[in-house]
């Protein structure tokens, strides 16, 4: 499955622990990453820098839905199921 153009739901919603370039201290989740360019594609998609952790997700059904909102909703979720204090 081939992302949905435009989304960034993965790119918003979930935390992220890894040092991105220009947030070195990773992202809250719901923060949008400094890497999403205005129409919502990662700026530094098939970089080196580009955390191993972005890479590893893959689009499937179930996580992309039907559409954006969708993705968002369960991104959020799966994120509050797995956050550690």
């Amino acid at each position: 499955m081939q992302c949905r153009a435009g989304c960034g739901a993965c790119c918003i919603a979930p935390s992220m622990t890894s040092p991105i370039p220009g947030m070195p201290n990773g992202k809250l989740s719901g923060e949008r990453c400094i890497q999403l360019t205005d129409d919502n594609r990662c700026a530094i998609f098939g970089d080196p820098r580009r955390p191993a952790v972005c890479a590893r997700l893959q689009p499937e059904p179930a996580m992309c839905g039907a559409d954006r909102q969708h993705a968002l909703r369960w991104l959020t979720k799966l994120e509050a199921a797995t956050h550690t204090a």
